[in-house]
């Protein structure tokens, strides 16, 4: 750094602010720091200014009564259901729509006629499967629609169906209907969709994952009327609260799992399984309902009788369940404030030993910990069934993959993404089967939510977990590559890019980001636990989080959610230069020891070094007579006038301004662009000449009067030897290698290798394979070891 001096008078400040140039950003015309006026809508009677419900706010109501039957033998569903729908809005309602989101596998459906594929000159069958899905007849088959017996009209619209009524539903009344339907279940293996079936070859038994199995009330909402937009696969669910009485008619001998409460448990359970489920409840750790050894002895055996099931659940948005004879059942009750919660495991036996040693407690982990960071969980149980592939979210009960090897082993990253996805699938009950956003508009408020959530409960899970998304390092790569492939997270559901970056990844970036780096944990923490209370068992919107993560911290955050939520902006930020400064202390004796310092420090001319040797003597050197006063004259000896002079200044000067010529400050004009457009905190590591560090935190709002360049000045008491930006990466800084001044080279290695064919075997394999062949005796003879 070069070193400069500033010149103290007592007339005239010589530090002086920059002007302030115009306020805007790198990338666009706009101010970072613009509120957020046209982007949220308007303030009302339903939803106010600080993001809360308002005193008028209301949604719509659907109770279920259903009844389904699963055909074991040909692998579909048979159902009925009365829904009754109650009109709690303010207006009169002349038809009513039903989501058909089984529709979406049907051969005609929008999701296949506009669905994007290429052909490659060598494809798997599976591709093939997808692109022509030529052999499954798939959706709804809508048998009835009737009131009080009476047919209604009905128009099916792709995934939605419009149901007519006789007369306009009018505000705080209720209406009864019926539907009837059927449908094949798809293969999950060939048709990867949220739910559907897995068949076991070895032992010629199906496990079946079930869930939108029913025709579903749309939302009727304040903010948008009906919400009719089609499902195409992206964009989940928005559905209303209610009651459910589910009746489920399975083969005898498979065990159901699901949302609610079991109601019948002795026409289905035998005593021993009811006297084990009894002591589960108060266990400490998972209790076996059903054991491997039954679910394998059950395995051999087909009855021909069946068995109904039937679960009630009260104040849910949906309703999924599970169904097998392969099921090993496990369970272990937790409290969760003062109120039990059963947390629950079903898996077949090729998910041990990873899910009998894991999944329950996995559970219990997550409601306890997702309880502290927003809302005690109220529902009776919390259920993890394991599938075939991926995980998927429904009221008190969840899908989950993440299967071990046949032999029993598995990697590290097997078992690690097995927990994870059952943290986040399980945390999906807060998120958004409680706080119950629009999934089919916001997959962020959902899975963006969640995945933050989840990122805070595998930290506590195990020291040093192995996150996949939520440290802002892992956002970089994302953020800083090409803008034609990323769409800000304020995208609808359907039009987004990189589903997992764009609406898990990078939302869950930046609420860790607004958590440790711009608010600080306790003013977020209560924030974030402010908007899931208000909005629990409620239908919030965007700008309703916005709006109360401020109104409850006090913290303008309009600047983040613009950057962050409304852009593709992404940080990165340079220290261009930096200037080195003292105070000029009018000492004659110290100051121009200091020059001679810096005379001697300076480079020699390469001139100076040559003409040593090439002219041995000067002229003067030669002819001493044309010397003269100034070539024994040393400007930099102090001598007594200036000494004087010296003493004249200081006695001038205040006390204060006497002080401040002696303290020996450093100042230092540390220049900072913001390249990637995206304003954020500014947080400085200093190393200081004695090795000793110290950081400064800067918030955002130092770029509101020029979002691209600013200027600032730190002043130390020990002289400072490095500036580095962003030391702990908690800002998602795309570009290191600018970050520090002096400029530091970034180490790194290059692998030789020669090619050779890829390990196999996890080390849990590898292990034992050594194991084995540690134990293996030695061959021996009568003439000795071969």
């Amino acid at each position: 750094m070069l070193k400069h001096y500033l010149l103290l008078t007592a007339g005239v400040a010589m530090l002086t602010a920059t002007a302030p140039a115009l306020a805007q950003s790198t990338n666009s015309g706009t101010d970072k720091f613009a509120q957020l006026g046209p982007e949220l809508p308007t303030p009302n009677e339903y939803r106010t200014a600080s993001g809360a419900p308002g005193h008028a706010y209301w949604q719509q109501r659907a109770d279920y009564n259903i009844r389904v039957k699963l055909d074991d033998e040909k692998q579909a569903i048979t159902g009925s259901e009365d829904i009754t729908y109650t009109n709690l809005s303010p207006d009169e309602l002349p038809y009513l729509w039903v989501q058909l989101d089984q529709n979406i596998m049907d051969k005609n459906s929008m999701t296949t006629s506009t669905q994007t594929s290429q052909l490659q000159t060598r494809m798997p069958f599976q591709a093939l499967d997808y692109i022509e899905r030529s052999d499954f007849d798939g959706g709804f088959k809508i048998e009835s629609v009737k009131m009080k017996g009476t047919a209604l009209k009905h128009t099916i619209n792709h995934t939605m169906m419009r149901i007519d009524l006789p007369t306009p539903l009018k505000p705080k009344q209720s209406v009864t209907f019926s539907i009837a339907w059927h449908y094949n279940i798809n293969d999950q293996l060939k048709i990867n969709q949220r739910s559907g079936y897995e068949f076991f070859p070895k032992d010629g038994n199906y496990l079946y994952e079930i869930a939108q199995f029913y025709p579903r009330m749309a939302v009727y909402s304040d903010f948008q009327g009906w919400q009719n937009k089609q499902f195409l696969g992206a964009g989940e669910f928005a559905l209303p609260f209610g009651d459910y009485r589910v009746s489920i008619t399975a083969p005898s001998d498979h065990v159901v799992g699901s949302t609610g409460t079991l109601q019948n448990p002795n026409e289905v359970l035998t005593s021993k399984q009811r006297q084990r489920l009894a002591s589960a409840q108060g266990a400490s750790k998972p209790v076996l309902i059903v054991t491997q050894a039954e679910a394998e002895q059950a395995e051999k055996g087909k009855p021909k009788g069946t068995k109904t099931w039937t679960y009630v659940a009260k104040n849910v948005r949906d309703f999924a369940w599970a169904s097998s004879r392969k099921f090993i059942w496990d369970a272990m009750g937790i409290k969760q404030d003062g109120k039990n919660v059963l947390c629950m495991s079903y898996y077949p036996k090729e998910g041990n030993p990873l899910w009998g040693q894991y999944s329950t407690e996995v559970v219990a982990h997550t409601i306890k910990t997702y309880s502290k960071f927003t809302i005690p969980y109220e529902y009776p149980v919390a259920i993890s069934v394991h599938g075939p592939v991926g995980g998927m979210e429904y009221p008190m009960l969840c899908f989950n993959g993440g299967r071990p090897e046949a032999d029993g082993t598995y990697s590290a990253e097997r078992k690690y993404g097995m927990i994870s996805v059952i943290i986040h699938e399980v945390g999906h009950n807060f998120f958004p089967m409680i706080v119950n956003s629009d999934e089919r508009q916001w997959t962020w408020m959902d899975e963006g939510l969640n995945t933050f959530c989840q990122y805070l409960t595998e930290q506590e899970w195990e020291r040093n977990y192995p996150s996949r998304r939520g440290e802002p390092r892992n956002m970089v790569d994302y953020m800083k590559s090409d803008p034609s492939v990323q769409t800000p997270i304020m995208s609808n559901s359907e039009s987004v890019l990189q589903l997992g970056n764009n609406a898990y990844g990078k939302p869950a970036t930046a609420l860790n980001v607004l958590r440790e780096t711009v608010m600080g944990r306790e003013l977020f923490d209560y924030a974030f636990k402010q908007y899931a209370t208000r909005w629990a068992y409620k239908h919030p919107e965007p700008a309703d989080f916005f709006r109360t993560m401020e109104d409850a911290s006090a913290v303008d955050l309009d600047w983040f959610w613009r950057g962050w939520f409304y852009t593709n902006d992404h940080t990165d930020i340079s220290i261009e230069g930096v200037k080195s400064y003292t105070v000029d202390s009018k000492n004659p004796e110290v100051e121009n020891a200091l020059k001679r310092q810096q005379i001697n420090a300076a480079p020699k001319s390469i001139s100076d070094m040559r003409n040593l040797q090439d002219i041995p003597k000067t002229l003067v050197d030669k002819k001493p007579e044309l010397k003269d006063f100034y070539n024994n004259y040393d400007p930099l000896n102090t001598t007594a006038a200036d000494k004087q002079r010296y003493q004249q200044y200081v006695k001038a000067l205040k006390p204060e301004q006497q002080q401040r010529l002696s303290q020996g400050l450093n100042f230092y004009e540390v220049d900072l662009k913001n390249i990637g457009g995206l304003v954020m905190p500014v947080i400085v590591e200093m190393t200081y000449a004695d090795g000793k560090k110290e950081i400064v935190n800067i918030p955002a709002e130092i770029w509101r009067k020029n979002n691209a360049h600013v200027t600032k000045v730190f002043v130390t008491e020990k002289p400072v030897t490095a500036f580095v930006l962003d030391p702990y990466q908690q800002t998602a800084d795309t570009d290191l290698s600018n970050n520090a001044y002096p400029r530091q080279v970034a180490p790194s290695r290059f692998e030789l290798f020669e090619y050779q064919q890829r390990q196999q075997q996890n080390p849990m394999q590898q292990q034992v394979s050594m194991q084995q062949k540690e134990d293996k005796p030695t061959n021996t003879s009568a003439g000795g070891t071969n």
